[in-house]
C-alpha cells in the first residue's frame, strides 16, 4: 500500500464527510494516546465544520477513491504582519499509508490556500516525542519555534476567568 504511483488527490470536505473526520479524529487521538480526550461527536463536527458559522475547514485526501488522511485547519491573524495566518489543527494520514506523499499532498494543498488567500504564515504543534513527524516537517522547511511555549485554558478556567 505504500506505492507512490497510486494517485492521491486532496478535496474539501463536505458534510458528508462528518464520520470519516471523525473516525480520522478518533484514530490520531489514539495515535497520540490522548483517546480519553475527545470530545466531538458527529453534531459536533457538522456544526462547527459547516454550519451557519464554520470555526474551521478540513482537507481530505484519497487514494483509490477512498479517503485516507485529512487536514483540519482554520485561520488566526497576525499583528506582527498585520496579515492572516493558517494554522493547521490536525494533520492525519492511515498508517498504511504514511511514507506514500499523502502528508505532503496535504501540506502542498494548505500552502496553496495559504498563498491564495493571503497569508504570511503557517502554523501547527507537533509532540515533542513523534521523531517521525518532526522528521517530515524539517524536510519540508518548517522550523521550531523554541522560544515560544502552548498555553491552554481549558473550560474551567475559562469559566473561572469569565466570573462565572
Amino acid at each position: 500500500m505504500k506505492s507512490k504511483d497510486m494517485t492521491c488527490t486532496v478535496r474539501p470536505a463536505v458534510s458528508a464527510d462528518v464520520a470519516t473526520i471523525l473516525r480520522f479524529i478518533v484514530a490520531l487521538a489514539e495515535f497520540e494516546e490522548l483517546a480519553h480526550q475527545v470530545e466531538a461527536d458527529a453534531d459536533s463536527l457538522r456544526e462547527g465544520l459547516f454550519g451557519a458559522r464554520s470555526y474551521a475547514e478540513c482537507l481530505i485526501a484519497e487514494r483509490l477513491g477512498e479517503p485516507v488522511g485529512l487536514a483540519l485547519f482554520f485561520h488566526n491573524f497576525s499583528t506582527f504582519t498585520g496579515r492572516p495566518g493558517l494554522y493547521l489543527e490536525d494533520l492525519f494520514v492511515l498508517p498504511e499509508h504514511r511514507g506514500a506523499g499523502v502528508g505532503q499532498a496535504l501540506l502542498q494543498a494548505l500552502a496553496r490556500i495559504a498563498r491564495g488567500r493571503g497569508c504570511r504564515r503557517m502554523e501547527w504543534a507537533v509532540l515533542d516525542w513523534n521523531e517521525r513527524a518532526i522528521a517530515f516537517y524539517r524536510k519540508l522547511g518548517a522550523r521550531p519555534m523554541a522560544e515560544w511555549t502552548v498555553q491552554r485554558l481549558g473550560p474551567d478556567e475559562i469559566a473561572r476567568l469569565a466570573g462565572d
